[in-house]
């Protein structure tokens, strides 16, 4: 048994070298297309800008390093490497976001790479510099894989989270990420749970969707953001000789703090909101610790009244009501919608 532990140890080393130097190694590479992407950048302004020479230079180009090298240096990629330096010479970042890497080499205008070639890649398409700057601080600090970007990417998450904050915080999230401080930094509305597979039906029951969440348990917590762990479903307390079942108890790490989730086909209902109320009460009283902080309770539903959840609720509640939908949202509108509640702050001021 010792000496399986042993061999496993061994081999727990050897594998995180080995991924410690292919991460290593595409840095390294991006790194060097940034150098080629300024070389054929400065080659083109020599020629004066003109067309051909900057086609004709990039075929020969092609030709020679795929003749030296192999492939991967075709017209296509040696033009996405131009891009990529036009993209990020005159593009800032907060270096303290990245403070993690700073044994890593930074290009001149100051500018560290932290992600791989793939990641770059699909960045710098992103038009919205505000955007494009909080996916790659997210990736870096939560290690997301290309998979994982294009996700947050395609459930708008940018937007989804600057429509949940206080509009004079939302330029952090393009300059720090999303820092989680207080309860309503941990509450997204929407929630994308396009992952469940699930069609927009109003069949489906509310155990049906709990069990869809417990089958795909990790995409879900990634979904609910930074910090969250799962403590149970269908958890069951007695209070004066009522039982009650509460859907999921979640922790979040960084809050410290116990986070209700209650689901809800169809419209959300004030009596919802008030057994939710109930609910936090409950942990707050007799399960937190008192070096703990106070509970969470969010109710997922897929139809709500904000003027009716701000009515029922006192100012200093912690219990948030957010919507879910089953399918990715119109990022297009999501877009339009920030940028009307922006000016509307900006006009109310």
């Amino acid at each position: 048994m010792e000496e399986n532990i042993f061999f496993e140890n061994i081999a727990h080393i050897l594998n995180a070298a080995r991924e410690n130097a292919k991460t290593a190694v595409n840095i390294t590479m991006v790194y060097a297309y940034y150098e080629i992407g300024r070389t054929i950048v400065e080659e083109e302004q020599r020629g004066k800008g003109r067309a051909e020479y900057g086609k004709h230079m990039l075929q020969e180009l092609s030709e020679y390093l795929t003749e030296k090298f192999g492939k991967g240096f075709s017209v296509g990629n040696l033009k996405n490497i131009r891009q990529f330096y036009k993209t990020y010479v005159s593009d800032q970042i907060g270096e303290t976001v990245f403070s993690q890497f700073e044994n890593i080499p930074s290009v001149g205008n100051g500018r560290r790479f932290c992600l791989s070639w793939s990641h770059y890649l699909f960045l710098m398409r992103i038009r919205n510099v505000d955007a494009r700057h909080f996916y790659e601080i997210e990736s870096v600090k939560n290690n997301w894989s290309l998979r994982e970007l294009k996700r947050q990417f395609d459930t708008a998450l940018f937007e989804r989270l600057a429509l949940s904050i206080e509009k004079d915080r939302v330029i952090e999230l393009s300059r720090k990420g999303q820092i989680i401080e207080k309860a309503s930094d941990a509450v997204k509305d929407p929630y994308v749970l396009e992952f469940l597979g699930l069609e927009e039906r109003p069949e489906y029951s509310e155990s049906e969707l709990e069990s869809r969440i417990i089958d795909h348990l990790q995409e879900f917590l990634m979904e609910m953001g930074k910090g969250f762990t799962f403590v149970g479903r269908q958890v069951r307390f007695t209070f004066d000789e009522e039982h009650f079942i509460v859907d999921l108890v979640l922790y979040n790490r960084l809050l410290r703090c116990f986070v209700i989730v209650d689901l809800k086909v169809g419209k959300l209902k004030h009596q919802d909101l008030g057994q939710m109320q109930m609910y936090v009460n409950y942990y707050d009283r007799y399960e937190k610790s008192e070096d703990e902080n106070p509970t969470i309770g969010i109710l997922l539903c897929n139809e709500k009244s904000d003027r009716m959840v701000e009515l029922t609720l006192p100012k200093d509640s912690n219990v948030y009501a957010s919507k879910y939908e089953l399918y990715l949202p119109d990022k297009k509108l999501l877009q339009e919608k920030l940028i009307e509640w922006l000016e509307e702050e900006n006009a109310s001021e």
